[in-house]
């Protein structure tokens, strides 16, 4: 599937969401799902422009029912929101027993019962039940923002993004996706935001948005902030490019959400920014905090690549844990010849202890080397392996290897596909859109209904930034400490390869 996900540009992880029941090595003649895009409609300076001429009537046909939902799928899926922001719950599906959700959930048969009466009567399918509070579900859950919207609130809100309207309309799109990368970030972004707002207007928030077609980068900007009141918004949410976000935040006096991760973000000055993307620091501040409070009599081995990032990397972990009474060793090693041999891991590594491997490089031949090294030593030696950043590197080692060793690493994304918001998105975006969701398609549901809610409590967005940080479908949003009054999500999880292939997440 890897192979087959480099081919159409995506990842492996999305095309594997697109097909659950297709093996990662599927065999000849195996049918499987791919990506379909369609051209969005878009409002740009406010006026609605329809670029969606590839259309099918089938299509919009199939649109047309997707519109018309019923009031038992609404009722159901407020009942879901209403029941998450208490518990945390569970959706009874083909094969499930009170003896797999207990082992699932590390939870008791009583205790199912006492939260869910009707359960003494058995399991039912597609049956909703609650598994436990939702503050007991993890113990640094106790600081979540509580979402709240009060009663008759309107919010105006600005999307700002790339669509390039005018410049790609005399073309199919099966030509623009096929040849282009952002049309693919920005419209699935879109789309996914999409959802964000339908959902949000269901629960009875009025809210009006303008979306902007911002053009190639600094191109449109500028006429665009001369042309419209945009301090009429609540909230602009883009755009896209570093730059623009910048010179946009020195224009208004509302809050900018930048949607996207850029190196020049630790640049960014404006205090109207909102960095939605935690800065590649505090991925490897977050591995060393969890190492140091959970591993306190570890022989610690960190594997580089003897260049710069890496090696300020490697002598800044060494630094830290050096300083912990709990570490037993800390060393360092870089590759021979441009790989790691076996031998050099026998050298550092002592047998009948916990042997921590932390990598701090990104080069795809010393990651893959490394791992078979480690995969291949004897009994009596074993090791985890830890890095703070999932870089491409990993993509392209065998999963059932990372596996092998406990992969873990920190991430600004986790998604568990049983969850009652994974579901209720998939469902809803596949339902609107004729295909599963990729990862910027969650992305803008994630930003685009967590900003809104935020701002349907009726307080500046700032201020509920304060009361908590969220969990969307897959992202956290912890903006709760600000350093020099700039806004910067510091939402990030600890996920760990488990021997099934399956993913955990440790904190």
């Amino acid at each position: 599937m890897r192979l087959i996900a480099n081919k159409l540009d995506m990842r492996t992880q999305d095309l594997l969401r697109l097909n659950p029941d297709v093996s990662r090595k599927p065999e000849a003649n195996t049918v499987i799902i791919v990506p379909n895009k369609k051209m969005v409609s878009i409002i740009i300076d406010g006026n609605k422009k329809d670029s969606s001429k590839d259309i099918s009537p089938e299509k919009e046909k199939k649109e047309d029912i997707v519109n018309a939902i019923d009031d038992k799928e609404l009722q159901r899926n407020l009942l879901i929101e209403k029941l998450e922001k208490e518990f945390k719950i569970h959706e009874v599906a083909k094969g499930d027993t009170f003896f797999s959700l207990t082992r699932f959930y590390n939870v008791t048969r009583d205790e199912l019962i006492e939260l869910n009466l009707e359960l003494s009567e058995g399991l039912k399918l597609g049956q909703l039940i609650k598994i436990m509070p939702i503050e007991d579900v993890f113990e640094d859950d106790n600081f979540l923002y509580k979402d709240e919207i009060k009663d008759g609130i309107s919010i105006k809100a600005a999307i700002m993004l790339p669509f390039r309207a005018s410049e790609l309309d005399t073309l199919s799109s099966d030509a623009i996706f096929d040849n282009s990368k952002l049309a693919n970030i920005v419209t699935d972004f879109y789309l996914g935001a999409e959802i964000a707002i339908d959902s949000l207007r269901r629960q009875g928030i009025q809210l009006h948005i303008d979306v902007y077609d911002t053009g190639r980068n600094s191109s449109k900007i500028r006429s665009i902030i001369e042309e419209n009141d945009l301090d009429d918004n609540d909230v602009i949410i883009g755009p896209l490019y570093s730059e623009e976000v910048q010179y946009l935040a020195g224009k208004v006096k509302t809050p900018v959400v930048f949607p996207v991760y850029s190196k020049k973000q630790a640049n960014f000055t404006g205090r109207r920014i909102v960095k939605t993307s935690p800065n590649k620091n505090l991925f490897r501040d977050k591995l060393l905090e969890y190492i140091e409070e959970n591993f306190h009599d570890g022989n610690i081995v960190i594997v580089g690549d003897g260049q710069g990032d890496s090696n300020y990397n490697s002598k800044r972990i060494e630094k830290i844990l050096e300083s912990s009474d709990s570490i037993s060793g800390v060393s360092i090693i870089i590759p021979e010849n441009g790989y790691i041999k076996k031998q050099k891991f026998l050298d550092v590594l002592k047998p009948d202890m916990k042997n921590i491997v932390v990598m701090t490089t990104d080069d795809n031949v010393i990651v893959a080397s490394a791992i078979n090294s480690l995969i291949s030593l004897p009994e009596f030696v074993s090791a985890r392996v830890f890095t703070f950043d999932k870089v491409s590197a990993f993509n392209k080692v065998d999963n059932a290897k990372l596996a092998q060793l406990g992969f873990t690493y920190v991430s600004d994304e986790y998604i568990r596909e049983d969850s009652f918001k994974s579901r209720t998105f998939n469902r809803k975006y596949l339902r609107k859109n004729g295909v599963l969701p990729s990862f910027y398609a969650t992305k803008g549901f994630d930003i685009t209904y967590d900003i809104l809610m935020r701002l349907a409590s009726g307080k500046s967005l700032k201020s509920t930034f304060d009361e908590g940080y969220s969990y969307r479908v897959e992202s956290k949003f912890d903006y709760t400490d600000k350093l020099f009054k700039i806004t910067e999500n510091k939402g990030l999880f600890l996920v760990k390869y488990n021997p099934d292939l399956t993913l955990t997440r440790i904190k």
